[in-house]
């Protein structure tokens, strides 16, 4: 006698905000089709190992209202089942052991990836589909579809940022805030952006080169030193943790023994870069005679298992929807999006960057109007400041140093600014009627 085939659903990764909406809504999708639901506790922990008494059936009356809480309600994990040929097949052989013919595995960049090596070797047996989850937001959709969780996490980094904002004013000091972003800055900016931050710093400025601890430091000292000269004691800074893998080699001599997780990443939260530039900008503060407060603001766990707000919650049951039901529909191999209200299905050979074998990356497009905008707006040292001698004389007065000495310091770090914005207006139409026959 044949047994049903099954549906699993298994997280990988952090946490992101719309976890819970994503598995009731393929739940609820499946039950409704009568297709039993199982959930895969701790990612690949368990089944990578052959293990499967990690798992639960889900079931209508008890993913039903989850989808308004954070976190995830079948746990999640780091577990890599890539790195060992042993673990993948053990991947395989857990799930037809458990009848499991449909695989809904919701995550960012790395799971996606774990997911595409799990269809490859399950050679058709179990249909694979992916929903892109992480807050980094960095995964390859088009520029105006967000992953989910992202701005769940950039409505709450704002809030955040916001407060430290009324209390570096109201306590003449400065936040080096870092926030979630290990490959790119998206949620550091568009946490920055909004909240109206002194200046935000993303690794994309530095794309194709290794940057020196000392341009992050004397960007922010420089900005310190501008803010400074208009009469300000406070600012805050916003910092994607990305950063870290921007630093030229020697460098990051210093981070060797840092801990690694299962993918070979360094674990950021061991790195406190925070911390590492406090020193640093309160070191060359000190030599120009300048006393400063500066404190270290680590966020990102605080926002990873918020509730979602209700643009995720939708967002994400739509996802959820649609993983299960293309998957019941006989789909394959492919990344679940929404884009403009519509479905829109990515194969996962399109996912794959050639160049690393790995799934593909979305950066902070940096030559964007958005992100010139936004540069705009950031106080920090900027090619006009040195192009203006009253500027100049402002900030090297601030620090005891000639205009001379002041360029000497500082005027290297123009050199990768970006070019100034330069909006075209469109044409104007001709007026109605003019040159039409009557």
């Amino acid at each position: 006698m044949s047994h049903p085939k099954r549906l699993a659903i298994l997280v990988g990764g952090g946490p992101a905000p719309g976890i819970n909406s994503v598995i009731s809504a393929a739940t609820i999708r499946a039950n409704l089709e009568g297709v039993e639901v199982l959930g895969i506790r701790d990612g690949f922990e368990w089944i990578m190992q052959g293990d499967i008494g990690h798992v639960q059936v889900l079931e209508i009356d008890e993913v039903s209202r989850i989808h308004f809480r954070g976190g995830s309600y079948i746990g999640i994990s780091r577990a890599n089942p890539t790195r060992d040929p042993q673990h993948l097949e053990n991947v395989v052989i857990s799930l037809l052991r458990l009848n499991v013919s449909m695989l809904v595995t919701i995550g960012g960049d790395d799971t996606a990836y774990s997911a595409m090596r799990v269809e490859e070797k399950a050679g058709g047996r179990i249909r694979v589909v992916h929903v892109p989850k992480t807050i980094d937001n960095d995964l390859d959709l088009p520029p105006p579809v967000d992953t989910f969780g992202f701005q769940t996490a950039r409505h709450l980094g704002v809030d955040i940022v916001k407060n430290l904002m009324v209390d570096a004013k109201t306590t003449s000091r400065w936040y080096f805030v870092i926030a979630m972003g290990r490959k790119a800055g998206h949620l550091a900016l568009g946490i920055g952006k909004a909240a109206g931050a002194t200046l935000t710093l993303i690794p994309e400025e530095f794309t194709g080169e290794k940057v020196s601890l000392k341009t992050l430091v004397d960007t922010l000292v420089g900005a310190y030193i501008k803010r400074l000269s208009y009469g300000r004691r406070d600012g805050v800074a916003v910092l994607a943790e990305g950063l870290v893998f921007s630093l030229a080699p020697e460098d990051l001599a210093q981070l060797e023994e840092i801990e690694r997780d299962a993918h070979g990443n360094l674990r950021l939260a061991e790195v406190n870069l925070g911390e590492l530039l406090k020193a640093q900008v309160q070191k060359r503060l000190q030599g120009f005679g300048i006393k400063s407060t500066i404190v270290a603001k680590n966020i990102g766990y605080e926002l990873r298992c918020a509730d979602p707000i209700p643009f995720d919650m939708e967002y994400t049951r739509d996802l959820g929807y649609c993983a299960a039901k293309v998957l019941l529909s006989g789909g394959n191999a492919l990344m679940v999006s929404m884009q403009g209200g519509h479905f829109v299905p990515v194969p996962f050979a399109q996912m794959l960057d050639s160049a690393t074998g790995k799934a593909r990356l979305r950066l902070v497009d940096i030559h964007s109007t958005r992100y010139a905008i936004a540069r705009r707006y950031m106080i920090r040292l900027r090619r006009d400041d040195f192009e203006d001698p009253h500027e100049l004389a402002k900030f090297a007065a601030t620090v005891g140093l000639s205009l001379q000495q002041f360029r000497l310091e500082f005027e290297g770090l123009i050199a990768a600014e970006p070019p100034p914005l330069i909006l075209e207006p469109e044409p104007h139409p001709s007026p109605a009627g003019s040159g039409c026959p009557d």
